[in-house]
């Protein structure tokens, strides 16, 4: 039996179609170009701040941040309530008229699927998505409110992601990629470039990782503005598929299973392999019950609602996983907050206690 977030012999189909772009397809300048075009049709989303987060820091790393405070980009406050419209949006208005005609097709947790249905319905173009069978409930309504025609198949994202490619070829449809695709990671990139404009000093990003895409865009605009910053990519313990790929210099598939679903990966991609393995300043795996604990923070604390995978980065910083030295400028994404009210309250008395500050 394959233990959750360890290898698995994935169908050949999960990889197929899958080649290694040039390693330029994603370029500070396109993600520039991402924000011109995305104002407006996007939220601004607000840089929140903690004193609490940053004394917990403190405690467990040595290193008070700058300003005696950790910065927080709410993303959970975004469109559909995560980062995903960003790319989703500008992959949109990209479609040629034969794609869009086509009708397109997405395998997701919940939120790329969101997203997708959403800037998809304002185009006119149908959306199939397909989820896990065991998906959050309010994320597959919210797909099916925005449009889309949902399809619930498979124990895990594996499952749904060869279902996906089932109907995707009995229909022709159009698959929309979630990470492996440089106009979708130059949409995510629009959040880097957003940071550095409210923070312009900011020294360490921290960013949660599921195939990988939000991680590379923030890197690559972060450190086109300030190249001495370090931008580190937090995994679930139990969805560890970026941090397999680096480790073995190909893409790995493994069966995730992790509370943080959004970030709930089969497998990276050679996009998103190539820019995390240039651009990332380390990879951090954080256990279940310690971003349940961030979620429990961002709840009490904050007074936030974020879903675990939008906790990640928090947590990780919390219990003094991501090293911080004293006088940086911090930040955590906060990259969403889909999560039921229900489930919330089921998951917290899960969570890991806090260090002591």
């Amino acid at each position: 039996m394959v233990e959750p977030g360890q290898e698995d012999t994935a169908p050949d189909a999960i990889l197929a179609g899958m080649s290694v772009p040039a390693a330029d397809v994603v370029t500070p300048e396109r993600i520039r170009e991402a924000a011109r075009f995305l104002q407006g049709r996007v939220h601004r989303t607000p840089l929140l701040s903690s004193a609490t987060a940053a004394r917990l820091v403190a405690a467990a790393t040595g290193g008070l941040p700058a300003d005696g405070r950790v910065y927080l980009k709410a993303e959970h406050l975004q469109l559909t309530g995560s980062f995903k419209p960003r790319g989703a949006i500008l992959k949109i208005a990209a479609l040629s008229p034969a794609e869009r005609a086509a009708g397109l097709i997405v395998i997701s947790a919940g939120n790329h699927a969101q997203a997708v249905a959403l800037a998809a319905s304002g185009a006119g173009v149908a959306v199939t998505a397909v989820m896990p069978a065991a998906a959050v409930t309010a994320k597959v309504a919210a797909c099916r409110a925005y449009g889309a025609e949902v399809i619930l198949h498979g124990a895990d994202t594996a499952e749904a992601w060869a279902e996906m490619e089932r109907v995707r070829d009995a229909r022709g449809l159009v698959f929309v990629h979630p990470f492996d695709d440089p106009t979708i990671v130059a949409g995510q990139g629009t959040v880097g470039l957003e940071i550095v404009e409210d923070l312009p000093d900011v020294d360490l990003v921290v960013v949660g990782v599921g195939g990988g895409g939000l991680a590379s865009g923030i890197a690559m605009a972060v450190k086109a503005i300030r190249p001495g910053a370090r931008v580190v990519g937090v995994e679930p313990e139990r969805s560890n598929a970026l941090s397999r790929a680096l480790a073995a210099g190909v893409i790995v598939p493994i069966r995730p299973d992790s509370v943080a679903d959004g970030l709930n990966a089969p497998f990276a991609a050679p996009l998103t392999l190539e820019l995390a393995g240039r651009l990332l300043d380390g990879l951090i795996l954080v256990p279940d019950a310690e971003i349940l604990a961030g979620v429990r923070f961002a709840f009490e604390r904050l007074k936030q609602v974020l879903e675990p995978a939008g906790a990640a980065a928090l947590a990780a910083l919390l219990f003094g996983r991501v090293p911080v030295r004293d006088g940086e400028r911090v930040c955590a994404v906060l990259s969403g907050g889909n999560i039921e009210p229900e489930r919330l309250a089921g998951l917290l008395p899960m969570a890991a206690p806090l260090p002591e500050a």
